[in-house]
């Protein structure tokens, strides 16, 4: 197959919004791929190399381009090739090998194979083929259910590798993908509940309802002594946080795959700055130094413990096997405060608790649901006092006055559920602090996809948190609704444009 081929339906999938066209166009062409070609064919089409980082920024990118071909010869298989040798390119001289990889590269491919590879590669390709526009792909271009290929790229964690076993075994081949501990599981996903009493009405008397930390996702394997930690985007963190190392490995058992959070505590127990957390996972706006903070795991699944996988059990299974791995009261601490099946009071009391204790408020969890890893569905709603929506930065205009000289306004953008760009719905510099006003200053050019007289316009890569007290419709911007009173409460470095909310959750708020 040629490159040509992949730029083309690309180009296709980026002209239209239609979920079901951008399936058919990815599925044809995965159809028409030879083996060894899926893999590669799947994750550029996801706006990904299947080799993971390969060590070229931009600035290399742009200076490298150079006359184009004059007709496609590149063929898929050696773009793939080429891309392997730059990620395994490494120590003294490396620089200089990388770009004469480079540079024969782009001088094999046409102008419109240049700008598809120099976007890819530079982590710019953004052709509105999320994850689930792949998968539903996959499963067409393999005739096989959608259901069996979510599950094992809910397993396997790789969309390349999960397209590659569905197209030469089907469902037998998806099938045996397995729950491996140590491998990361795609996370489980809370919606946002509109009430607590909407929530409790909406999945009946038998749930959970559990507090909702202020802190970040974790998902801790055990297998032995070896104890891994990846954060909520499959990051592994394990170095950095030895304290959660050491209490799992404490445990009563030999292997367990546990899902939870992870904050840290003040002298009182109560929660400390969402800042002083995620300084544990990497750089935050203030760039605060906090190697002295301690974390504290607080968790609420057990999906695998001691050769049983519990993935498919009800949730009540899987919260009896956490109570009994946790029983000892050495271990009693680290399981997420909640009730099991309250009463309306009960559950009421459950919120003011987690509020009183300075947490955000609560999860309610239907008791008879699987673990549906990957997926924001109805079975877990998170309910909050006050209504947040995570989205994403698209831009950025200088400021006046005391914010002369800073990048101030920022343009929020709410994700298009069909893959597209992210849809504008407002804008805000309300709740910005000096400090937070620097350090976009500081940052934001290194996201920049263009600069203009009044700011800059970004890669849909920064993910803030946004409080706002509801949504109104607005002919001002494309998707015809508007934030009300939005103002900054944090950015989420531990979250991806790609798990912003939906402007279909915004038009949901209109009533």
């Amino acid at each position: 197959m040629l490159l040509s081929d992949v730029v083309t339906a690309s180009a296709a999938v980026a002209a239209t919004r239609s979920r079901t066209a951008k399936a058919g166009t990815i599925a044809e062409l995965l159809r028409a791929a030879g083996p060894d070609e899926v893999r590669p064919v799947t994750a550029w089409l996801s706006g990904e190399v299947r080799q993971g980082r390969l060590g070229v920024g931009w600035r290399t990118l742009s200076r490298l381009g150079g006359s184009p071909a004059d007709s496609p010869s590149l063929t898929v298989a050696a773009v793939d090739g080429a891309l392997a040798e730059l990620a395994g390119t490494t120590g003294a001289g490396s620089a200089a090998r990388r770009d004469a990889v480079l540079t024969s590269l782009l001088a094999a491919a046409t102008a419109d194979e240049q700008q598809f590879l120099i976007r890819l590669i530079g982590g710019e390709l953004r052709q509105g083929a999320l994850e689930g526009v792949v998968l539903d792909a996959v499963a067409t271009a393999a005739d096989v259910p959608a259901a069996s290929v979510r599950r094992a790229f809910m397993l396997s964690g790789r969309l390349d590798a999960t397209a590659a076993a569905a197209l030469a075994g089907g469902v037998e081949a998806l099938g045996a993908v397995r729950l491996e501990v140590g491998r990361p599981v795609r996370p489980m996903l809370a919606s946002p509940g509109s009430s607590l009493d909407a929530a409790l009405a909406d999945l009946g008397p038998d749930v959970t309802v559990e507090f909702k930390l202020d802190g970040a996702r974790i998902q801790v394997h055990r297998d032995g002594d070896e104890v891994r930690v990846w954060t909520r985007t499959l990051r592994e963190v394990t170095d950095g946080v030895p304290e959660l190392v050491e209490r799992v490995r404490a445990l009563p058992c030999t292997t367990a795959v546990l899902d939870g959070e992870t904050l840290a505590l003040d002298d009182d127990g109560r929660p400390r700055a969402f800042q002083d957390t995620m300084s544990r996972f990497g750089s935050l706006p203030d760039d605060r130094a906090t190697d002295e903070v301690l974390l504290s795991p607080f968790f609420f699944d057990l999906l695998h413990l001691d050769g049983r996988d519990l993935l498919d059990e009800p949730l009540h299974v899987r919260l009896d096997a956490l109570a009994l791995l946790l029983a000892d009261d050495e271990h009693a601490a680290l399981r997420m405060p909640g009730v099991r099946s309250p009463g309306p009071d009960e559950a009421a009391g459950v919120l003011d608790g987690a509020l009183s204790a300075g947490h955000e408020g609560v999860v309610v969890k239907a008791l008879d649901a699987p673990y549906a890893a990957g997926r924001r569905g109805k079975a877990w709603q998170k309910v909050k006092p006050v209504h947040t929506l995570d989205l994403v930065v698209i831009g950025a205009e200088w400021g006046y006055g005391r914010r002369t000289g800073k990048l101030s306004n920022i343009h929020l953008g709410a994700r298009d559920p069909d893959g597209g760009p992210p849809v504008m719905v407002g804008k805000t510099f309300k709740g910005m602090t000096d400090e937070l006003l620097e350090w976009q200053t500081r940052t934001f050019p290194e996201h920049a996809a263009e600069h203009t007289e009044w700011g800059v316009q970004l890669r849909p890569e920064l993910v803030v948190e946004i409080a706002l007290d509801g949504a109104q419709r607005s002919t001002r911007y494309p998707g015809g609704v508007a934030l009300r009173f939005a103002r900054v409460l944090r950015y989420r470095p531990d979250k991806t444009a790609a798990e912003a909310d939906t402007v279909d959750t915004i038009r949901a708020m209109l009533g």
